[in-house]
């Protein structure tokens, strides 16, 4: 079947995909699709999974491309547009925050488990870049979540609170707070608020900015595009990452399984290690060789589907 809707991928004969919607506890009502079998049954249970986008991603990327592999492997899948994002519901357009991405997931859950056809002990989640931690965030809490994977996963919130590679002082951090301050007073008067840059820019130099032009190279070009994920959130978003860390309790998982991978040449393998680290004894690390972080929100062939589909056949049983 050919990609229509602007989805980056084809749909596999093997799979039925359809649109849903549902609401989280806030009473914003979030559009996703749901993945099956072609060969569905109605009358067995089937093992869910909740796929989150990368920072800035649609359900049409990344997170379909797994649903689409991952239902012809048994699961019923669940990718879906984060709260003020992509055909999802929320004003104003574009605002991120740690809590409502955090909460995503568990309106998954409620969604999912809410179906005759959803088996609720085996209800797992996939965060794939900064979904990763909205999806171990809420696996912190939310015990329905009985196994999580990330993918090239980033902590946003320490991303805003240290910079990347915690390199931001804390003279550097008072002055950005600052400036966010000052840009709710022009929000507060213009009646909407101003959005960041690009966090994948249309044109780069990949010697200066070789983390941009991964991304640029990604969303802003056809590989990738898709008119709801332009990169970019409500400026003063960043003040709720900064006081909001997700992942201070990340022990609280374990027994249940986390499985973190990553990209051999990734630049962001840092947050998965570190959270490896920290996290209690049902964990592993996987390291895809030969790719970067953006690598494996598309190229199926580095991808490891297999080791996915491993993971939560075990830690399901």
């Amino acid at each position: 079947m050919p990609a229509t809707d602007n989805y980056i991928f084809e749909l596999s004969e093997n799979v039925t995909r359809t649109p849903v919607s549902y609401s989280t506890r806030y009473g914003i009502y979030l559009s996703a699709d749901l993945y099956l079998p072609a060969d569905f049954d109605e009358t067995k249970q089937y093992p869910a999974l909740i796929v989150g986008a990368p920072y800035g991603g649609v359900k049409e990327q990344g997170p379909g491309i797994y649903a689409n592999e991952l239902a012809q492997r048994g699961f019923a899948v669940l990718a879906f547009d984060p709260s003020y994002n992509g055909y999802s519901e929320g004003e104003p357009r574009h605002l991120s925050s740690p809590e409502m991405f955090s909460e995503d997931f568990s309106a998954g859950v409620d969604f999912m488990g809410t179906r005759p056809f959803i088996d609720r002990d085996r209800i797992g989640a996939i965060g794939i870049c900064g979904s990763g931690g909205f999806a171990l965030s809420a696996a912190q809490v939310d015990r329905r979540l009985k196994a999580i994977a990330t993918v090239s996963m980033y902590d946003i919130s320490r991303m805003h609170k240290y910079g990347f590679g915690d390199s931001l002082s804390d003279e550097d951090r008072i002055a950005w707070l600052d400036q966010l301050a000052e840009q709710r007073y022009e929000d507060f008067e213009n009646g909407q608020p101003a959005l960041t840059d690009r966090g994948a820019p249309l044109e780069w130099d990949a010697e200066e900015n070789p983390i941009g032009a991964e991304f640029g190279g990604f969303y802003s070009r056809p590989v990738g595009y898709h008119p709801n994920s332009i990169t970019q959130f409500t400026m003063s978003s960043a003040m709720s990452f900064v006081n909001y860390a997700l992942l201070d309790n990340i022990k609280w998982i374990n027994p249940r399984p986390i499985l973190l991978v990553i990209g051999e040449h990734a630049h962001s393998r840092y947050f998965s290690e570190d959270v490896y680290e920290a996290a209690g004894e049902a964990k592993e690390l996987h390291v895809v060789p030969n790719a970067n972080h953006v690598d494996l929100y598309h190229k199926t062939d580095l991808i490891p589907f297999d080791k996915l589909e491993n993971f939560f056949n075990s830690s399901f049983n």
